[in-house]
């Protein structure tokens, strides 16, 4: 493939996501990053982004088992920001929750973390200031387990893009909830409109040719929504199947792919094509290794993926969107070997993503048994005709708090009565799926579980990090309508 205007514009932002891989924290010094503005080529249009970069141009950090994560966060943009170290336990004050942990870091600030790193595997930063994580200002933050010389990796950053500001979004995302209303008041009171048209209630679809509008049930799937925004483009490392990145690999060599889903309001189904695989982790916690060659991935939540590579070719690894035949992704290859032109669009849709291959997960590293000394149900509320969304019915307006005590094992029905499925995740803390719909199960390890659509799943936890926790939605615009709530020690 030639280097392209888009390789000028964008290529040290897609190289930096591979390039972050070999570089490890220093012993002593902390690892300068900064929020700051950049452009990268979407649809032959510049589009000014943001990102978490390094000096060099390197994107996130990578430390090794045993280092602390020391870090020292400059906010170069015009407006405050703040960073949370997705799926890390820092202590409460450097979890980088504005108001919460610490304030907001103001233009031209710098804030310097120093904690102890409790995990290894696959996280990652993002903003958690308002809607701020759309603008891209998110980046790879890997904690490796060994320095393997047998194993190349490689990191997959996947976004959702859209020229629109997410404040457009999300009050386009509330107009259109309010015509909803209204054309279902219409239906119930004669079938038409106002306009004189028949009125199409929730479940209508909008289709295709929205730039981030709302989606009125596309991808609608046995009476789920599946995606109620549309996008102008899908990037995997900044990048669309246009002009994908390409990234060399040994002939039968051994890959480690580091999947990590940065959408705001996206789920994705991982197609590897002819490659087959074994996903060893996910959120960065090991796995009893489960075989396949595609696997889902939510909104947050991480894969780690161990490839052979099978010959010698082009093997793309594709990530479609869920409910749809959009596509991204990047192109593994032998050296010499010509990089085909791949369509955006898949050649089937991407199925909704199910509890079924979540059930198949059984952790590496399970919590110690014992029974919970404190159990609860939050219901996950809220619906399209009015775009809010809340936890045990709270609002935008109102969060609930739940108690916990340090060193109960604390376990928690997530019950969701919505028609959308919701990745819930927790701060400071990781916990272990235990249950869905009434069945039990020893399953993975996570920070980060979906909840499908008028189902329940249980989770468990120790309560070993005392603070106020961040429990909420990571379907940004469902988070910024209210779906958010805090676990607080008493």
């Amino acid at each position: 493939m030639r280097a392209s205007r888009r390789t000028v514009l964008a290529g040290a932002s897609a190289a930096a996501l591979v390039a972050v891989l070999p570089r490890t924290a220093a012993a002593t010094a902390p690892i300068p990053i900064a929020a700051e503005r950049r452009v990268i080529e979407v649809r032959g249009r510049a589009a000014i982004v943001s990102g978490l970069l390094q000096p060099d141009g390197s994107a996130g950090a990578r430390f090794r088992a045993g280092d602390r994560f020391r870090v020292a966060l400059t906010n170069k943009l015009p407006e405050p920001t703040l960073i949370h170290w997705h799926g890390l336990r820092p202590p409460l004050e450097q979890d980088g929750v504005p108001g919460l942990s610490q304030p907001l870091l103001q233009p031209c600030g710098v804030y310097e973390y120093d904690f102890a790193l409790r995990d290894t595997g696959t996280y990652w930063m993002h903003a958690h200031h308002g809607l701020q994580e759309q603008t891209l200002l998110a980046a790879p933050l890997i904690i490796a387990e060994s320095e393997r010389t047998d194993e190349q990796e490689v990191v997959l950053m996947l976004h959702d893009f859209s020229f629109r500001a997410p404040d457009e979004i999300l009050a386009s995302l509330k107009s259109r909830a309010v015509e909803m209303t209204k054309a279902m008041a219409a239906a119930a009171q004669g079938g038409h409109s106002a306009h004189g048209q028949p009125a199409q209630g929730h479940g209508a679809q909008s289709g295709h040719g929205q730039s981030a509008g709302a989606s009125h049930g596309h991808g609608a799937h046995g009476g789920a929504h599946l995606n109620d925004v549309e996008f102008d483009a899908y990037l995997a490392n900044d990048r669309t199947l246009a002009d994908p990145q390409a990234v060399q690999v040994e002939r039968g060599g051994r890959v480690r792919l580091r999947v990590i889903n940065a959408a705001s309001s996206t789920n994705f189904m991982v197609d590897l094509g002819a490659i087959d695989a074994e996903l060893i982790a996910v959120d960065g916690r090991p796995l009893h290794p489960v075989p396949g060659r595609r696997f889902g991935i939510s909104m947050s939540q991480r894969l780690d993926l161990r490839l052979r590579i099978p010959g010698t070719g082009a093997f793309p690894v594709l990530a479609v969107r869920e409910g749809d035949r959009q596509a991204t992704g990047l192109v593994l290859h032998t050296p010499g070997a010509a990089v085909p032109r791949l369509s955006e669009t898949a050649a089937e849709v991407a199925p909704p993503l199910s509890f079924a291959e979540e059930e198949r997960l059984r952790a590496l590293e399970p919590l110690a048994a014992r029974p919970a000394d404190r159990r609860m149900t939050i219901a996950l509320t809220g619906d399209m005709t009015v775009y809010g969304w809340g936890l045990d019915d709270s609002g935008p307006n109102g969060m609930r708090e739940y108690e916990v005590k340090a060193g109960e094992r604390v376990e928690i029905t997530l019950e969701n009565r919505t028609n959308m499925s919701h990745p819930m995740h927790l701060h400071g803390h990781r916990f272990q799926v235990v249950g869905a719909d009434g069945r039990r199960f020893p399953g993975a390890m996570r920070d980060t579980v979906l909840v499908p659509a008028r189902s329940a799943v249980a989770i468990a936890l120790d309560a070993d990090n005392p603070g106020s926790w961040m429990l909420h939605c990571h379907n940004l615009y469902h988070m910024a309508a209210g779906m958010m709530a805090m676990l607080r020690y008493v």
